[in-house]
Parts: structure tokens; C-alpha cells; sequence
């Protein structure tokens, strides 16, 4: 489902990340983690062409589309419909004024989903809303609600759930849970892990937190300064690290 190679990120003489070897395949989970300025957030964006003014070499292919080479107009049609994108806070992206059944209509109507179910069918349109709020662990009620009314695990689980909903094959989450607390941080990897599991869903995940990344990744990349400095499979990177960054991360787990 993602596919990199040789990724070099770029604005003027900096390089701001470097990535010689990336892939998620359908149903796994791979984390990108390290401290903040690693060039984590710089490596999710540049797999949706949002690294506005960046000079980017190297290949990237997402969902069978090469990111490099594809039209402004084909890298928004794969964006939310097929590659979904959960920030840090999506509650900040939501119009404060617009109902989240509102702001969902628009999104489907906007990709072509109601075309997919049946037509413009507002019946159709509410069918798919309600079972993707409901496979995030939410009660299709809160579609009435304005952003404000919400809490932030409930944004996030909702922000997953348009993805859901607009049938995307990959997720790419920014810090998913850095702005939760415990008990909700908890849910929100639980909604994950459970899509991941019963819908194959492929997932790039962004971190700092490597007690996160340890209950949800197959395999990781570990970043410092722009710089992959070490990688592998989740379980024996984070027993046995053989980069010292990585061994400074762990040892800085409460």
C-alpha cells in the first residue's frame, strides 16, 4: 500500500528528512518514531504531497499511485477517499459552526461516496455515516453535535471514522493520542488496532511514544535529526536496540 524509496526531503540546502527504505503492506501497522524536528511529520506529509515548498526526490507510491509524478488533481481525488490523513488535533480543523453529520455529508458527497451506495440517496448517505461512527465506538447521535461539544478522544475517533466512511485503504495518523490522556489514548489505539484487524486497513503511524508504539507496530523506523538511524520489527527494536538514540527513547519511559 506505501512504498518508499530513497526519500530526500528538502528545503533549500537543509535536508529535513531521509528515508532510503519505507513500506506498509495491507493490514500492518508501521511506526515512525523520535523526538520533535526528527523529520517524523515531514515523512508523513510528503506521502500526500503536502510539504508545500519542498524539493522531494525519490519514490513514493501510495495505493498504486506514484506521489512524484501524479497530478495535483489525481493527489486530491486519493486523499481522504483512499489515503486518509488523522492529525494531532482535528478538532482545529472542524468548522466550529457546522454539525459533524454536516461536515461528514459534505466529505462523502465531496469523493463521490453517495454515487458508490445507491445513488445521492440521503438515506444511502446516512447508512454509511452511522456504521462508521459505529465502528470507531461511537454513538451515531453524536452526528448532531457541534465540534465544540465534543471531547478530544472523540474527535479523533471521528476523524477516523470519515476515513471510515470514505472507504480509504490507508491511514497515515500524526501523533494520534499525544494530546489525550491514558484511559482515552487508550481507546482511540484500540479503535485502530481493531480496524487494522477486521478491515486490513495499511497504517503509517507518527510518534514520540514508544510505550504506544510497542502495542500497536509491526515494524518501526526510528528518526533523529531528519536521519533513519534505526529500523526493524517493533518487537526486536524496542528489546534490543542497537542505536543509542533509540536506547536514550526507552530509558526516557516513565
Amino acid at each position: 500500500m506505501i512504498e518508499v524509496r530513497d526519500l530526500q526531503v528538502r528545503y533549500g540546502e537543509r535536508v529535513v528528512a531521509r528515508v532510503p527504505e519505507l513500506d506498509v503492506g495491507e493490514g500492518e501497522c508501521v511506526a515512525i518514531v523520535g523526538e520533535s524536528g526528527s523529520g517524523k511529520s515531514t515523512t508523513l506529509l510528503s506521502l500526500v504531497g503536502l510539504t508545500e515548498g519542498a524539493d522531494i526526490s525519490g519514490h513514493i507510491r501510495v495505493c498504486g499511485v506514484d506521489v512524484l509524478q501524479a497530478s495535483p488533481r489525481r493527489l486530491r481525488e486519493i486523499r481522504g477517499a483512499r489515503v486518509a490523513l488523522v492529525m494531532q488535533s482535528p478538532q482545529a480543523a472542524l468548522s466550529p459552526t457546522t454539525r459533524l453529520g454536516v461536515l461528514m455529508r459534505r466529505v462523502l458527497k465531496l469523493h463521490g461516496v453517495d454515487g458508490r451506495n445507491g445513488g445521492a440517496s440521503r438515506g444511502g448517505a446516512a447508512r454509511v455515516m452511522a456504521e462508521a461512527v459505529e465502528a470507531v465506538m461511537l454513538d451515531p447521535a453524536i452526528l448532531r453535535r457541534y465540534p465544540h461539544e465534543i471531547s478530544g478522544g472523540q474527535a479523533q475517533r471521528f476523524a477516523i471514522a470519515l476515513a471510515i466512511a470514505l472507504g480509504a485503504e490507508v491511514i497515515l495518523a500524526d501523533e494520534p493520542t499525544s494530546a489525550l490522556d491514558v484511559t482515552v489514548q487508550a481507546e482511540v489505539v484500540g479503535v485502530l488496532r481493531e480496524l487494522r484487524e477486521e478491515r486490513g486497513l495499511a497504517m503509517l503511524l507518527v510518534s514520540h511514544d514508544l510505550a504506544l508504539v510497542s502495542t500497536i507496530a509491526d515494524r518501526v523506523l526510528v528518526m533523529k535529526d531528519g536521519e533513519v538511524v534505526e529500523s526493524g520489527p517493533a518487537a526486536e527494536v524496542l528489546a534490543r536496540p542497537s542505536h543509542p538514540y533509540t536506547r536514550e527513547l526507552l530509558e526516557a519511559l516513565p
